[in-house]
């Protein structure tokens, strides 16, 4: 059995934080704000496959009103939905994240996310794609006010354990 799910975040940007997407930190004048380091690939990510195993969002497993959560690693966070899933009988197979941004360039950077990712979500990295684009200067984005990023989650039923 398959299952695919969506994921979707966006995030200010804030003068005060290092910006960190796909688990990397990259050079940038901005972070992002949020409770916890506000990973928006992160997110986005774990969104889509808690929504393709449908078993809630990161929002009902990690509130922003526990301070437990103040600061945390969002890479942490979806390691913990990862196993989640498989608690639940599932594993990904495939995640395709599009990050919205007019700026930084995040080309130089992809390969390290994909890794990274990979990694945390114990998969090959050509299983995990990601692709940035702009929004021509459009919106909120288009402003350079903060970055938005989408998430499609394939995942598969797990082979039972023996």
């Amino acid at each position: 059995m398959m299952r695919v799910g969506i994921g979707y975040d966006s995030h200010r940007f804030a003068s005060d934080r290092p910006l960190i997407l796909g688990g990397v930190t990259i050079p940038h004048s901005a972070g992002l704000t949020g409770h916890s380091d506000a990973d928006a690939v992160a997110h986005a990510v774990a969104d889509a496959m808690l929504g393709a195993a449908a078993l809630g969002d990161i929002g009902r497993l990690f509130p922003d009103t526990d301070p437990t959560y103040q600061g945390a690693d969002s890479m942490m966070l979806l390691a913990a939905v990862r196993d989640r899933l498989r608690v639940n009988g599932w594993r990904l197979q495939q995640v395709d994240v599009t990050v919205v941004a007019e700026a930084p360039k995040l080309a130089p950077h992809v390969g390290v996310m994909q890794a990274r990712l990979a990694d945390v979500l114990d998969v090959t990295a050509d299983s995990v794609s990601i692709k940035a684009k702009t929004n021509e200067r459009m919106g909120f984005i288009g402003r350079g006010e903060g970055i938005a990023v989408m998430a499609v989650a394939t995942i598969v039923a797990a082979a039972p354990p023996g």
